[in-house]
């Protein structure tokens, strides 16, 4: 079949474009939003969402695929040596060095790999009618970017009539003018929030029928001639009121998944939203006054906005009876501050078996943590990040170590998994960080891992705005992009993962302890909790007058410790982080200097932890797990 040459009539629909390498577990949550908006704003336009990523994971197979889609360069690889097939030997050397601990992904062939995806991509264009279709809309995030340009340019040699329009995090305002000078197969880019761009769009070219030349310089849409001013069109377009938002459509979604042969079906999770941007991060006039300076998260949104809570909780109910399914991610940046738990008693009020995911903060109370459990959260990516108060500074994350175990402890106590991060190679951070981080995971060993990450330096984030705070003298794309684009794009393109100069070999060193250390946490606390009916690392019983802690060894014996009367009461107390003015008002009767030597035999025997005169009981209550009652 040959190029199309000739343009169908303007009535035609649209098609949304969600290319590898998102969770294929997963429907789209651009997708399914942007469709139902568009809908409901042109009831009589034919809106058709593509998860092409499901059919690429169905097709080379889900272990290989999850593990591409972890990782950011392998991701781009595949889809690079497609996009530029003469750069393939430079593409495959990076992929075999980035699949080093992936035995499952260092297994296949490279060439193979990326033959079988073309191929599948082809069968995609091949086996879609475009015949009716105006104008094709592709969703761009981390792992994205060079699937969408790849695909972009093979439908345009396909169907030359298409306007394509790019968006999505990867394409953010400085990124979108490089990408329309660097790809003529993009029309249009969208940056920001996509609802009313991608609507605005719709009325001028597909119900309108006018070109994209004439749009006139709109916030949040850049076409050539717009992305040619310095300033026409280059604000945010985004709703005000999130509840206005129409249900998400993930129907393509399941249509697709439900052609699969039932060895390859699944039940999947549904991404569901609550809230945009971050109420952590407040922007004032003069700049952000607070957030996190490694976040890079919240370029496309402007300010916090959030559902009220008995909208959240009807689209919870009304996704789970359409599709029938209980497991749901919330995609927030972080969950709402003020309606979270009129939230939570909503779900669990719906008498469904759900099973939620959700990024929190450390600061949330263990009430609402119950609250989670109870309607359903089995894990959590709670924003640990460092377990170093000085580095947790650096980081601005409005937390201390303290905080971070006592709420690791709190999700141990409750069943709820807490996938969080340990951020390695921060530009500032130094020996005092590494002391501290060593120190605090003595304490640790009894609550589950965080994951170590290499700090990655974001674009549009506080330190790439802001670099010589950080000891750097320049930022620049990631020296991977070299190994994937031409000089050209690699030098006028700004891209998602950057790095700066001058590099810092100095803070791998620094660093290399704790990775040491890491990797023996984790493999104590894989064997301690390896079992039918895993139980806690560091457990009380409680009886009343006394009580009974329990330490789990490795080697088969634990330690035991009876606490009585006094004793027992201050441990519980301390189930709470408690500065130690609080402990002695709390017990009068006793002498103060029995509390601090009592508080000092335990932090030595490590069942609390202590921190700047401030106290943490670490064991976790042995029976009753539903419910954590503290004094």
């Amino acid at each position: 079949m040959g190029p199309e040459t000739q343009p169908p009539p303007l009535s035609g629909a649209i098609a949304l474009v969600s290319p590898p390498w998102p969770l294929y577990t997963r429907p789209s949550i651009q997708l399914g939003t942007l469709k139902a908006f568009v809908r409901s704003r042109f009831p009589n336009i034919g809106v058709r969402s593509h998860h092409l990523y499901l059919q690429v994971a169905e097709a080379i197979g889900y272990r290989p695929y999850h593990s591409i889609s972890e990782r950011t360069w392998l991701a781009e690889t595949v889809y690079g040596a497609l996009l530029y097939p003469d750069r393939l030997d430079t593409m495959a050397r990076l992929f075999r060095r980035e699949a080093g601990g992936a035995p499952e992904i260092r297994r296949l062939d490279f060439e193979q790999l990326t033959a079988r995806v073309q191929i599948v991509s082809d069968e995609w264009l091949a086996a879609t009618d475009w015949s009716d279709i105006r104008l094709v809309g592709f969703s761009s995030v981390l792992c994205q970017l060079t699937a969408c340009l790849y695909l972009i340019r093979r439908l345009k040699q396909r169907c030359p009539h298409l306007t394509t329009v790019a968006g999505g995090s990867a394409f953010s305002l400085p990124s979108g003018v490089a990408a329309l000078s660097l790809f003529p197969d993009i029309d249009a880019v969208v940056f920001g929030e996509g609802e009313l761009p991608l609507a605005h769009l719709v009325q001028h070219y597909v119900v309108d029928g006018r070109p994209i030349e004439e749009l006139p310089p709109a916030n949040g849409i850049l076409t050539r001639r717009s992305a040619e001013s310095q300033n026409a069109g280059r604000g945010f377009f985004q709703l005000e009121n999130l509840d206005h938002l129409p249900l998400p459509d993930f129907d393509d979604y399941f249509e697709t998944l439900s052609g699969f042969s039932a060895s390859k079906r699944f039940f999947p999770t549904l991404p569901i939203e609550f809230s945009r941007g971050c109420w952590w991060q407040r922007d004032t006039g003069a700049g952000v006054s607070s957030g996190c300076e490694f976040c890079n998260l919240n370029l496309q949104w402007r300010g916090y906005r959030s559902k009220t809570a008995g909208r959240a909780v009807s689209e919870v109910d009304q996704l789970a009876r359409r599709h029938r399914v209980l497991s749901m991610a919330i995609v927030d940046n972080v969950l709402p501050k003020e309606s979270t738990g009129d939230i939570l008693r909503g779900v669990a009020g719906l008498k469904r078996d759900m099973t939620l995911f959700a990024e929190i903060r450390a600061t949330t109370p263990l009430a609402e943590l119950e609250l989670m459990r109870a309607a359903g959260m089995r894990k959590l990516q709670v924003g640990v990040e460092a377990l170093s108060t000085q580095l947790l500074r650096k980081l601005r994350k409005g937390t201390t170590a303290i905080q971070n175990l006592e709420i690791m402890k709190h999700c141990e106590a409750l069943g709820i998994a807490n996938l969080s991060n340990l951020i390695l190679h921060f530009p500032l951070s130094d020996a005092q960080d590494v002391e501290e981080t060593l120190r605090t995971m003595e304490f640790a060993g009894a609550f589950r891992p965080p994951k170590p990450v290499g700090f990655w330096l974001g674009l549009g984030s506080p330190v790439a705005r802001n670099p010589s705070a950080y000891g750097i003298r320049a930022v620049v794309n990631h020296s991977n992009w070299a190994r994937i684009f031409p000089p050209a794009v690699f030098r006028e393109l700004p891209l998602m993962v950057q790095s700066y100069r001058p590099a810092a070999p100095v803070q791998r060193r620094l660093w290399k302890p704790v990775q040491t250390r890491l990797k023996a946490w984790a493999a104590s606390y894989e064997r301690l909790q390896h079992g039918p009916l895993p139980e806690p690392i560091l457990s009380y019983r409680d009886g009343g007058d006394f009580m009974m802690i329990r330490e789990r060894r490795l080697d088969g014996d634990s330690a035991n410790h009876r606490l009585e009367g006094t004793s027992r009461a201050i441990y519980l107390f301390c189930g709470h982080h408690r500065p130690l003015k609080q402990i002695v008002e709390r017990f009068p009767t006793v002498p103060a200097d029995k509390i601090t030597s009592f508080l000092q035999k335990m932090t030595s025997e490590r069942l609390m932890f202590a921190e700047d005169d401030q106290f943490l009981s670490l064991a976790v209550p042995v029976r009753n797990p539903e419910r954590i009652t503290i004094a």
